[in-house]
């Protein structure tokens, strides 16, 4: 795991959640607003995590509700805009991820200069969303051919709104992935966004892959940092940055540096 070291420059990171406002071709998307108005509010957020002390930002397209399984090429296309007009106000690593397109996401991560990616890479899943069926290899093998190598694969393995179609248990799950697909990370989370990845599963997934780093991706929260730590190699954070830990509103600064003094002690 020392790529996580090298990459981060601490181990167990914290990635924070950078959501962008609802884009062309969302049903939320502010016309009236514009653009303009999208990347305003990324940076503010973007500044926000960064002066908080987070180890790294991934950028996602969180307002683009209800989420497509492959999306249109504006929606990502619009990303790649905002990422590359704010990229002077990165000062930490950074990834991407285009919920819930693994092609689109090893796009943009490949346009705009992203170390890592989160998505739905293994698995055929009954979701909100319709059947989602996924295909590892297809998703690795383009990003070779996109000249991608090197980009970080966080494979989320207990998607959001979703349940595995197998009738398999969580250990035999991250087992049978770490070895089939060579995962850089699994990611486990809890039923939604902001929701809490269950401590024992946790637990089951990483005794499971003890080789393999393992990130609780939902749910992570000053009362239970501790506790999921304790057991995860990271975390990806999103909704207890916001204010009053609430997903839609914007990231709230001082939360953002409360969490992390406590990670610091922790680590």
């Amino acid at each position: 795991m020392q790529w996580i070291k090298e990459l981060f420059g601490v181990e167990k990171p914290i990635i924070a959640m950078c959501h962008l406002h609802a884009l062309p071709g969302d049903p939320g998307y502010d016309a009236q607003k514009g653009l303009t108005w999208v990347i305003e509010q990324a940076i503010q957020d973007l500044e926000a995590l960064q002066n908080g002390g987070v180890d790294a930002v991934m950028f996602s397209n969180e307002y683009s509700l209800p989420y497509l399984l492959k999306v249109e090429p504006i929606t990502y296309v619009t990303m790649a805009r905002i990422i590359g007009e704010i990229k002077s106000h990165i000062r930490v690593p950074y990834g991407v991820n285009v919920l819930w397109d693994p092609i689109a996401t090893i796009d943009l991560a490949v346009a705009t200069g992203a170390q890592f990616v989160r998505e739905i890479f293994s698995g055929v899943y009954a979701s909100d969303f319709g059947l989602w069926n996924t295909s590892a290899g297809e998703a690795v093998r383009h990003m070779h051919r996109v000249h991608g190598k090197g980009i970080r694969l966080l494979y989320n393995i207990v998607p959001e709104a979703a349940a595995y179609l197998a009738d398999r248990d969580i250990a035999a799950i991250a087992r049978s992935t770490a070895f089939n697909t060579q995962a850089d990370v699994l990611c486990v989370s809890g039923l939604i966004a902001g929701a809490e990845a269950k401590q024992e599963t946790l637990r089951l997934v990483k005794e499971a892959v003890p080789d393999t780093p393992v990130f609780a991706n939902t749910g992570v929260r000053l009362s239970n940092v501790e506790e999921q730590l304790a057991v995860a190699d990271g975390a990806v954070i999103g909704t207890t940055f916001k204010r009053d830990g609430y997903i839609w509103n914007e990231v709230d600064e001082a939360r953002v540096k409360a969490f992390m003094d406590k990670v610091r002690t922790l680590r």
